[in-house]
């Protein structure tokens, strides 16, 4: 029989047992060993049963259990110290609150997904498990910052695989009551809602569930609301799940929705609005036209809110493709801003133009929110500095004119939240060495080049910790396994093999991320009798645990997981290659300590940053990988090993595949199994052990989440909150209206002559020191000299005479302007290095209140009829 309701019935603690409670919600558990300890220590086989969830603990412990426990005196100092413990944590004065005056008062922060913990499953991959590691470090800085978000009552999929080894997928019902989740409500005791008008008289109304994340609120809007229609009511129902409009319809309650959801929070808690904005990835992208709608709404017209918008916003890129980019077709986003529908103040064409592609190779019926993102933010970045060089590229159509190296987006390069991703036992370690206390900055704050105490560690140490974590992770291999296979059909007397499946003592490999083409699952396999060879050498045997959830409309990528699991299946080699179903946050903790060895693959630069490298760098873990996302940028023969890439541009699919899988297995046959294996008089692996030390020493700071966190405070946040302040309303209709004058007027503006004067003969080659005086002349039409900036740009010259490693330096306005209106200017040029030499000039807006000369998108360059000295070369 089925239930016709649901309730969730919460335990009555015993009065000196209410502190648990207040642990339980606050998710700081997540990633505080000494909390879920005490958690464990209430009911350890319950806490194995609740998967290491205290709500869900809580609500099976037994009341004389929860008696007994009330009596326990040693039980209760535990409790009373954690919860001063917690109370100090999210009181106390951190980081954030040691900088200058100036920081933002308060950061939102809006991301389709969030990975806090598997206790709460709303995350699907690396953006989201990156957005709660930026929650989780922000919390531990002190930055006074709301996440923002949507509550998927069936997550993402649960992953299973049939007896053939297809993915299977399974949405398990979510009940926010039994989640770790409060109900923001009104100071009546309501429910707190924010409504979405949507075409033909329909609303769209959502609830506001509040996740506390340490010291930072995290809100989640949830469709799944009695007064909504069906349709409605099942926006919110899965991650990255629907058709276009549902999809539409999710990214329309996150940006506009989730602006709201703020408001009311900040009324109803008091807690400081936000100055600063920043949209992860394009999905929130239409926050900043809800917070220009409220700003008409107060007066001001569209020109000058934009300003004001754009100035507080920051948008950060994850995609290193145009493909991976919500696209929506123009007319589907018309009609849900028209007339009957949201933001009436706003003009529809407006809108669009926002999002339109409107550069070569675009496609103008199409809107597109990264496109939308950019325009709407002051500010954008990367992940990684590569694949900041890769965007900058791939938006350069919306500079045009620019050089990709002047395009303003620049980079901060992703990390990892330590104290989630590091095993108990690592941080053990460190702690016995230089106290907990530091051992836990070190880890949450960082803030030092190095971890030079790690040298204080005995190879023994190491190794015996190595050899543990192995150890964990053979063991939770083998359970996993056996209920994969239950759930595939098997017997129980058709499992015995799986107990002698891995061993402790051989060198373990890991692969684990979702399974697009570009990661390239298969890699390993494409010479199937070389990777036997691997996995079975009688001397030095490697051994691989492969993870990873296609998407479920991914039938290519459902193909691939297929062929890992059916190799995996061959009696021949299944003791040394797994595949565990369901990857998730619970298995990754598990996984990255437990392997010796990182495996990525990926098709460069399509890896943005990719950071499971980084997890499992933090434990010990050494990299095997293409040089692409954050590798290509820390990448040292001390600590790893990078697969050549095959990038020619006669290479075929095919063949790159090929070659970059003989170098993935000369490489471990030739140089990882033999150093693995490479023992000493005293039975240890000591140039592999010092490869550990080194990649704890050296990578171990830099792969930080708090080193992220940080950099965006003191890049890209304080920046922005300055701006913010700067364009108070009068300044931002200054801005709006200078800028509409220098669009008109800069058709006009051009650069008509250039020359050099030297004291010596000006030819093909000059000597190192030598100075140039340019004069340029210059048409500025209807604006003024205090509108522009006329620069000199030199550097060293390509084969292609493109100008590469450049310096900008002005040029002065000298005299009046000729009867003709043409203006002189004026500088010098030092040649300040050898070899291959050039310059050129240009002329770009210049305003106290612009971010940078690329913001307005517009430049002036001398054309070809200027004269040849325009742009010099010097051999």
């Amino acid at each position: 029989m089925k239930a016709i309701r649901r309730f969730s019935v919460r335990p009555v603690l015993p009065e000196p047992l209410r502190p648990l409670s207040e642990l339980a919600r606050n998710l700081r558990w997540s990633w505080h060993p000494e909390t879920r300890e005490l958690f464990q220590s209430v009911d350890p086989e319950g806490w194995q049963a609740a998967g290491g969830d205290p709500l869900r603990l809580l609500g099976s412990v037994p009341a004389d259990r929860l008696a007994v426990l009330s009596e326990d005196r040693r039980f209760r100092r535990r409790l009373a110290a954690a919860a001063d413990d917690l109370h100090d944590y999210l009181n106390g004065r951190r980081w954030y609150q040691e900088q200058p005056p100036g920081l933002p008062r308060a950061i939102a922060y809006f991301s389709p997904e969030f990975g806090i913990t598997a206790a709460l499953p709303q995350y699907s991959g690396g953006l989201g498990i990156l957005a709660g590691d930026h929650l989780k470090s922000a919390s531990d800085l002190g930055l006074p910052l709301i996440g923002v978000g949507l509550l998927y009552r069936h997550g993402y999929f649960r992953q299973s695989l049939s007896r053939e080894g297809w993915q299977q997928e399974h949405y398990p019902l979510l009940d926010p009551n039994e989640l770790p989740l409060d109900m923001l409500r009104e100071h009546d005791g309501t429910p707190a809602r924010v409504t979405l008008a949507l075409p033909g008289g329909r609303t769209l109304a959502a609830h506001v569930w509040q996740a506390r994340v340490g010291r930072v609120p995290l809100l989640l809007l949830d469709s799944d609301v009695e007064d909504n229609g069906p349709g409605e009511r099942d926006v919110t129902d899965r991650l990255y799940g629907g058709g276009s409009e549902h999809r539409l319809l999710q990214e329309m309650l996150l940006g506009i929705g989730g602006v709201r959801a703020v408001r009311a929070y900040c009324r109803i808690s008091g807690h400081p609005e936000p100055e600063v904005f920043h949209t992860n990835e394009g999905h929130a992208g239409f926050l900043g036209l809800e917070r220009i709608h409220e700003l008409i709404g107060e007066g001001a017209d569209f020109d000058s809110a934009l300003e004001r918008v754009r100035a507080g916003t920051l948008f950060t890129t994850h995609t290193p493709v145009p493909a991976g980019i919500d696209r929506f077709d123009r007319d589907l986003v018309a009609r849900h801003f028209g007339e009957d529908a949201e933001l009436p103040r706003l003009d529809t064409g407006r809108v669009l133009a926002l999002g339109r592609e409107d550069y070569p190779g675009g496609d103008g019926n199409l809107f597109n929110m990264a496109v939308m993102g950019l325009r709407l933010a002051q500010r954008a970045n990367g992940v990684s500095l590569l694949h900041g060089r890769v965007s900058r590229e791939m938006f350069a159509g919306l500079w045009p004119g620019f050089d990709a190296e002047d395009v303003p987006i620049t980079s901060v390069t992703n990390g990892v939240h330590a104290p989630t991703w590091v095993a108990p036992e690592v941080f053990r370690l460190g702690a016995r060495h230089i106290g907990a206390g530091r051992a836990e900055d070190a880890l949450a704050v960082g803030g030092s080049a190095r971890w030079d105490t790690v040298s204080d560690i005995s190879d023994a140490d190491i190794w015996e910790l190595r050899g543990t974590l192995r150890g964990h992770l053979v063991e939770e291999v083998r359970r996993r396994l056996h209920a994969s296979w239950r759930e595939r059909g098997a017997g129980t007397a058709e499992l015995g093999w799986i107990d002698d499946v891995l061993d402790p003592d051989v060198l373990t490999i890991g692969f684990a991320r979702r399974v697009p083409s570009y990661k390239r699952l298969t890699l390993m396999l494409r010479d199937r009798e070389r990777l036997t060879e691997l996995l079975l050498h009688p001397e030095r045997p490697v051994q691989i645990v492969v993870a990873g959830k296609a998407h479920p409309a991914d039938d290519s990528g459902k193909r691939l997981v297929q062929e890992l699991v059916r190799f995996a299946d061959d009696p021949a080699v299944r003791h040394r290659i797994v595949f565990l179903p369901d990857y998730g946050m619970a298995m990754a903790q598990k996984l990255y300590p437990g392997c010796d060895v990182w495996l990525n693959n990926p098709l460069r630069p399509l890896e943005a940053c990719g950071t499971s490298g980084m997890k499992a760098a933090l434990n010990g873990c050494l990299n095997l990988s293409v040089r692409d996302g954050w590798w290509d940028e820390w990448y040292e023969p001390d600590f790893g090993w990078d697969i050549p890439t095959a990038d020619g541009s006669g290479t075929d699919e095919d063949r790159r595949d090929d070659l970059e899988s003989a170098a993935l297995y000369d490489l471990l046959a030739q140089r990882v199994a033999p150093r693995f294996y490479d023992r000493g008089a005293d039975g240890l692996p000591g140039r592999w052990i010092e490869m550990v030390r080194r990649t704890l020493a050296t990578l171990g700071p830099k792969v930080l989440a708090g080193r992220m966190v940080r950099e965006y405070v003191e890049r890209l946040y304080a920046p922005a909150a300055e701006a913010h302040r700067a364009l108070e309303p009068r300044a931002a209709r200054e801005l709006a209206a200078w800028k509409a004058k220098v669009r008109a007027a800069w058709p006009a503006v051009a650069v008509d002559h250039v020359e050099a004067v030297s004291d010596g003969p000006l030819g093909g080659t000059a000597e190192l020191g030598a100075t140039l005086s340019l004069r340029v002349t210059v048409r500025l039409g209807d604006l003024d000299p205090a509108d522009v900036e006329v620069q000199a740009v030199a550097g060293r010259v390509d084969e292609a005479d493109r100008l590469t490693r450049t310096v900008a330096f002005p040029l002065k306005a000298t005299g009046t302007p000729g009867l003709d209106g043409r203006r002189l200017y004026e500088g010098p040029l030092t040649l300040d290095r050898t070899g291959p030499f050039g310059y050129t000039v240009r002329i770009l807006p210049s305003h106290r209140l612009l971010a940078g000369p690329a913001d307005l998108g517009l430049v002036a360059v001398p054309s070809e009829a200027t004269g040849e000295a325009a742009g010099v070369l010097m051999r």
